[in-house]
């Protein structure tokens, strides 16, 4: 098992197109949800789940950050106490911009925190009060300020671009402000409007008057061309570093490595089986305190889904699948398995084939999803 996803589901303000796990952090438990955590920790180590290989840790939500700096200092402990942090590859926890003081970077970085993904999303504050968020312009240069100040040099935001009356100039405008940044990563992603959220009810009235495809893909087009210019390298369709500063925990999901699921709603991958935990809070609570862990369901990995997995997963990075790893994890060449499909998308210009590898074009990276769903049975 190479990483651990740690699940904070709660929000001290939900966003309009969030469909995570998550809920109001007022009048909830949040300290004994947070010693639950390392309940869970337990069982799993009595259960013979061994920690000992982990390379990287990632700490989602929700806002991992709507904690104090009490609740964080006590979430690292625990963590501490079952990962060897310092061994890490990487550390990282999910922020948001309003809620990440001087003071919380500092409780961060002492329990062994190495890198920030900051929930940024666009430098228009009209945009970001429509989405729901809380923060300013000002509160995102800010706290990447006192990031610095804290010791923290590497450091990702998060952009979103095809949002509600969103412009052309508007998103030229935020990428403009965000390479100004100067920083190691960033993360570019075409908003996807999910059920059971805002922006869904408000679609569904008619009311949610989106950019459209054309203009979703100019704005991509942007992006990677900004991203280029400033020295930024696409690693993953919607990812894009600085050479050696590639999401280490991302790129463990793309080549669907294990890694352990965390906390309520948590999902993992350990020996073949997915799972994924139970999702209200004080459910996922009552179940540990029976010494149970809190599963809600598990799927056995059957050979098939794991090539195809392999394929859509892996086809998500600009350097592709490898044919001689694919050839090593299973037994039978890729060609043998998927030759039909490759050739199609070769001849369709969607993927190109170079050193034994296998890779989206230029064309295909706007239609990853239509390449993706052709390795589905």
């Amino acid at each position: 098992m190479k990483g651990i996803y740690i699940h904070i589901p709660f929000c001290h303000q939900i966003c309009h197109y969030c469909d995570f796990n998550k809920v109001f952090f007022k009048n909830q438990p949040v300290d004994e949800y947070i010693e639950a955590i390392g309940k869970e920790f337990a069982i799993m180590s009595s259960e013979g789940v061994s920690f000992e290989t982990v390379e990287t840790v990632f700490l989602g939500g929700g806002t991992p950050t709507s904690l104090s700096e009490r609740q964080l200092h006590r979430l690292l402990e625990i963590i501490n106490k079952y990962v060897d942090v310092d061994a890490l590859r990487e550390f990282t926890t999910e922020a948001n911009p309003d809620e990440l003081t001087y003071e919380k970077l500092i409780v961060l970085k002492n329990g062994g925190v190495k890198r920030l993904s900051i929930g940024v999303q666009s430098f228009d504050n009209e945009l970001l009060e429509k989405i729901g968020r809380t923060h300013s312009a000002d509160d995102a240069a800010r706290v990447i300020q006192d990031a610095r100040k804290a010791g923290f040099d590497n450091i990702s935001i998060d952009l979103i671009y095809g949002l509600p009356g969103q412009t052309i100039e508007q998103w030229q405008d935020t990428l403009d402000k965000a390479t100004n940044l100067g920083l190691e990563h960033y993360s570019g992603y075409s908003l996807i409007v999910e059920p059971k959220t805002v922006f869904y009810n408000l679609m569904n009235k008619g009311k949610l008057p989106l950019p459209g495809e054309d203009a979703e893909a100019e704005m991509l087009e942007m992006l990677i061309a900004h991203m280029e210019e400033n020295g930024r390298q696409q690693y993953e369709i919607s990812n894009f570093a600085m050479p050696g500063y590639e999401s280490v925990h991302n790129l463990l999901y793309w080549e669907n490595e294990s890694y352990a699921g965390i906390g309520a709603g948590a999902h993992g991958f350990i020996n073949g089986q997915r799972y994924s935990n139970i999702g209200p809070i004080r459910q996922y609570m009552a179940t540990l305190e029976e010494e149970k862990r809190p599963i809600l369901h598990t799927h056995e990995v059957t050979e098939v889904e794991a090539m195809e997995e392999q394929m859509f997963l892996g086809l998500r990075k600009i350097e592709g699948v490898s044919a001689k790893h694919f050839e090593e994890k299973f037994g039978r060449a890729l060609n043998d398995v998927y030759g039909d499909t490759l050739q199609t998308l070769i001849n369709q210009g969607l993927i190109e084939q170079a050193n034994h590898r296998f890779k989206l074009t230029q064309t295909g990276l706007f239609r990853g999803n239509e390449v993706f769903q052709q390795f589905l049975t």
